[in-house]
């Protein structure tokens, strides 16, 4: 493979990596009141804070990110649209706990169940999408037990789709963590999770006001998304995120004592990590980069070249030094080439260690020389 390596003082200026595996804060050092918590960077998955963060423990209604996860990733599938219309079971409409009244035999919208789910922790909402995308409840939880396994989600085990007591039935902070950080790589999930009151309007012409369970959308900054859960097994658990500037944190608290606390150790992790990190961003998702592609087989000697996704890098302020990308593209590229068609990789470096990557594609197309071209080609020799 050709390989271009450049190293800017602009870029050095604005980019670094953690230590291996981050900065892990001791609990004893902090202000985080609960048995587990995990804090790290929503794009790499760094490690800013982590608090017995393994220790398999009852989660109650944060399983419902799996839950939002698979409805999420159903309609992605093609096996669910927002817009369908679902009947309620006399089972969906009987749960007990947080709901939103649904009635049995009667039609809503799934994004409108989705909503409920995300914004009031509608236990009634989520076995109503469960039962419609796998068939019952049962099915659902195989299926939520199978994504969390795929996901490396290593110490979880759901029993339900709700968070209801049930045993056995766990999970732990880093593993929530990371089912949070696929969840809201779903764009409608923001749709959702920004609501703060709202009506929902049944069917049958009744309205349930529904307010969101996450204090912190409305009173931290940058907040715009999270799940909260409590039982009195389980305690009080958020899993929130938050954004500012380039930077979205994902966080996770298990078991504080209290509805206040929860919240405060959450505001303490995310107030730690934007006050001492930040995101720096390379190359920009379609932006064309400062080199070309050699291409043969085509009129067209050189094509322009993109960076397929963002290239981020989570590093502690002011800790940006000898950082290097290296520009790798394929050799022998020939026509014909379609925009778009990966074509190399971007890699950054940070003293010899890797910190971050992403594909290079065609910026345009290089069609394949044809007749016309020799024609033209020839024309132009002859003259």
């Amino acid at each position: 493979m050709k390989k271009l390596l450049i190293l800017t003082s602009a870029l050095c200026a604005a980019a670094c990596i953690l230590p291996a595996g981050g900065r892990v804060v001791n609990a004893e050092e902090t202000e985080i009141n609960c048995k587990s918590a995990y804090l790290c960077d929503f794009s790499s998955g760094t490690v800013v804070y982590a608090k017995n963060e393994t220790e398999e423990l009852p989660i109650a209604s944060m399983c419902k990110i799996m839950t939002l996860l698979l409805s999420f990733e159903a309609v992605d599938a093609g096996n669910l649209s927002y817009d369908e219309m679902i009947t309620v079971s006399e089972r969906a409409a009987g749960m007990g706990g947080s709901q939103v009244f649904l009635q049995e035999n009667l039609q809503y919208r799934a994004d409108e169940l989705m909503k409920t789910v995300a914004v009031c922790s509608a236990n009634d909402s989520c076995v109503a999408l469960a039962e419609r995308i796998a068939g019952s409840e049962s099915a659902f939880v195989d299926a939520m037990n199978a994504r969390a396994k795929a996901l490396g989600a290593d110490h979880t085990l759901f029993a339900n789709c709700t968070g209801l007591p049930k045993e056995p039935q766990y999970s732990c902070a880093k593993d929530v963590a990371l089912m949070l950080r696929e969840m809201v790589s779903h764009k409608k999930y923001f749709e959702f999770s920004k609501v703060w009151l709202e009506d929902f309007a049944h069917p049958d012409g009744r309205t349930t006001t529904i307010t969101n369970t996450n204090k912190l959308i409305r009173f931290y900054e940058g907040c715009d998304g999270g799940k909260t859960g409590f039982t009195n097994q389980a305690g009080f658990c958020l899993a929130a995120t938050a954004k500012r500037g380039d930077t979205r944190l994902v966080s996770v608290v298990i078991g504080a004592d209290s509805s206040k606390n929860r919240f405060e150790s959450t505001k303490f992790m995310f107030n730690d990590a934007f006050n001492r990190y930040e995101t720096a961003k390379i190359f920009e998702a379609g932006a064309s980069i400062d080199t070309q592609a050699q291409v043969t087989g085509s009129a067209k000697t050189a094509i322009s070249v993109q960076a397929e996704t963002d290239l981020n890098v989570f590093c502690p302020k002011g800790d940006a030094k000898n950082l290097m990308t290296e520009i790798r593209i394929h050799e022998n590229l020939r026509a014909p080439i379609e925009m778009g068609t990966v074509i190399g990789e971007a890699i950054v470096y940070r003293e010899g260690v890797e910190v971050s990557r992403c594909n290079l594609i065609a910026g345009e197309n290089a069609d394949k020389y044809g007749w016309w071209d020799a024609f033209k080609k020839g024309a132009q020799l002859w003259n």
